[in-house]
């Protein structure tokens, strides 16, 4: 094939106004590979670069948007990946610095493209890349999670927070799960306790050892104050719409034996991807997604996006 079809995004556009179109497909040169995409998962982050972040000078435009894909190699160049081999990819600059996985066929560095062993299908494969390994990271490298402990996941309606409530109770720990919204809480029933927030949590719920806040700014200071001393909160969301704290004092607002992490999902490497497809394998877990859209349904999964109308993974199959 000399050509495929794709996103092409130049300008701020809504997920309704997406359309395929056709564009070359990428020649492979040294140290990169060609993926021939099998699945994506839509992000968050993907829809910031939508609705506005593709007006940035840094983004060389047009751009297919898209952080993360599985997928074949369709070409290893002189890597030492192999013709057919099954990989994932994610991040390291997906989508922005250089073109992403919305499209029939992606070129992107080794370095961000990991080989694993799994028979999962395409649509749930491609609910794991970016998603599990942000739940993950935060759960054992921030969080250090074990089956001993309470995890409160602040907003646990999201595909992140559906991820860490499975891999949590895989594990053997005891979930406390949040919502906003009353009719969302059959969205949680696998918690072992879900919970209402209306952004106050402190002195309502009880002996919380581990804390992942996916709300983020908005009610931190609340959720430090609601672990127990000497918990640890990780905060690795931002679903409130607030970014930054302003007058955020360290020395009043972290409670004395409270620890506070973060985790940023650019740099994933091979163990780790190994680790997760170890655990998922082991406790034959089928990773979670709300919908499964094909390609030629692109601009209907990117409505349903913008709209909201999908609880969890949205998962888009090529």
């Amino acid at each position: 094939m000399k050509t495929m079809r794709a996103v092409l995004l130049d300008k701020i556009t809504d997920g309704k106004d997406i359309v395929l179109s056709e564009c070359p497909v990428p020649e492979v040169k040294p140290g990169w590979v060609l993926i021939k995409v099998k699945a994506f998962g839509l992000n968050h982050s993907e829809q910031i670069l939508r609705r506005s972040e593709i007006n940035a000078a840094y983004i060389q435009k047009p751009v297919i948007p898209g952080i993360e894909c599985v997928g074949e190699v369709a070409d290893p160049s002189d890597t030492d990946l192999k013709p057919g081999q099954k990989v994932i990819a994610l991040m390291g600059g997906m989508g922005r610095s250089f073109n992403g996985s919305y499209a029939e066929y992606a070129l992107l560095p080794r370095r961000i493209v990991f080989p694993v062993n799994s028979d999962l299908p395409w649509e749930a494969l491609g609910a794991v890349p970016e998603t599990y390994f942000t739940a993950w990271g935060s759960l054992f490298e921030c969080l250090r999670l074990t089956k001993e402990d309470t995890l409160l996941i602040r907003g646990a309606t999201c595909a992140l927070g559906y991820s860490a409530m499975q891999i949590a109770k895989a594990l053997g720990s005891k979930v406390i799960a949040t919502t906003h919204r009353e009719s969302k809480l059959p969205l949680i029933a696998e918690a072992d306790e879900a919970v209402i927030d209306d952004g106050r949590l402190t002195g309502k719920i009880h002996g919380v050892t581990k804390a992942l806040d996916l709300i983020g700014p908005r009610y931190l200071k609340d959720t430090l104050t609601a672990v127990e001393k000497g918990g640890i909160v990780c905060q690795t969301g931002i679903l409130g719409g607030v970014y930054a704290l302003n007058g955020f004092d360290p020395i009043k607002d972290i409670p004395n034996g409270v620890y506070l992490t973060g985790f940023f999902s650019n740099y994933p490497n091979q163990q780790v991807i190994d680790e997760i497809f170890a655990f998922l394998n082991e406790k034959k877990l089928i990773p979670v997604s709300g919908r499964v859209f094909e390609f030629e349904h692109i601009t209907e999964a990117l409505t349903a996006q913008d709209d909201g109308t999908v609880n969890g993974k949205i998962v888009v199959v090529v």
